[in-house]
């Protein structure tokens, strides 16, 4: 049986993964007050659920009277249980929520009299400090729209793997670091193909810009020693429990050399014994 917990920053998708995983036959509940979740938990360890071996739950700020404080014992006692317990958090930057919020005039659970929707997006991060530092998956939304957000949930979750999920992030440092990753490999000093005419408006997924890189040996030596050095320390990370982990690979605006690299990392990494994405931050937008 297995039990997931979603929870994020009000605006940051959190009905969406619920609804994607109610699709994928999850028994789902959505703003379960605190309280109530080890109940939860424990009717679904007797079975009360009937045919659900699968349940999701919603736990956020909409419900004040929730104590995050003892997050981290209540998951223990519902481990406890004999449940797989998985955690998601979602979150996105101030700038994306605020904007989210104003396109859909939808009124954040903690504004109030005096309260600002900055401040209120504030309040949130840290009220829900307890979830996110205890989360198994954090997902950033910033630069993710409602339906590149569902196939992340729906590729983890559709998967007959029990091991680690390891994604493959590229990324331009022109447009942010991305908050949810676990190592950053920043390429910039590498050879750039922006700087040939007839690659420029090429990405790393063209035939043209992989010769170019391959035939560079500085592109070729960073590459084997980022993945000597992933071959290292992933299992250990697995030793430790870990379920997901995202190595983002950046360059400057995110579309030759960080798209280049890090798809040869994932094509080498699909071979190993856990499940692997592979990401495209800008060439997404």
């Amino acid at each position: 049986m297995k039990l997931v917990i979603v929870s994020g920053l009000s605006g940051s998708g959190k009905s969406v993964v619920l609804h994607t995983l109610e699709d994928l036959s999850f028994y789902c509940i959505d703003n379960l007050p605190l309280s109530l979740l080890k109940e939860f938990a424990t009717q679904m360890a007797q079975g009360a659920l009937g045919e659900y071996q699968r349940a999701a739950v919603g736990i956020d700020a909409r419900n004040l009277n929730n104590d995050f404080g003892s997050f981290a014992d209540l998951i223990s006692q519902i481990r406890d249980l004999g449940l797989a317990c998985e955690i998601i958090f979602l979150q996105a930057d101030d700038n994306t929520l605020i904007k989210r919020f104003s396109e859909t005039r939808r009124k954040h659970p903690l504004t109030k009299a005096g309260t600002s929707l900055a401040e209120a997006i504030k309040q949130e991060r840290k009220l829900l400090g307890g979830v996110s530092i205890n989360a198994d998956w954090c997902i950033d939304s910033s630069r993710t729209n409602i339906h590149q957000l569902r196939d992340i949930i729906r590729a983890q979750m559709l998967s007959d793997s029990k091991s680690l999920t390891l994604t493959f992030l590229s990324f331009g440092f022109k447009h942010g670091i991305p908050v949810d990753a676990d190592f950053v490999f920043d390429i910039r000093c590498l050879p750039n193909p922006h700087w040939d005419p007839q690659l420029r408006a090429l990405t790393g997924m063209s035939k043209e810009v992989q010769l170019f890189l391959d035939k560079e040996p500085d592109v070729n030596e960073m590459y084997q020693d980022i993945q000597r050095f992933l071959e290292r320390w992933i299992p250990a990370f697995q030793a430790d429990n870990r379920t997901y982990m995202t190595v983002a690979i950046g360059c400057t605006g995110g579309q030759h050399r960080s798209v280049y690299l890090a798809k040869r990392l994932h094509d080498h990494f699909s071979s190993f014994n856990f499940d692997v994405l592979l990401r495209h931050r800008e060439l997404s937008l």
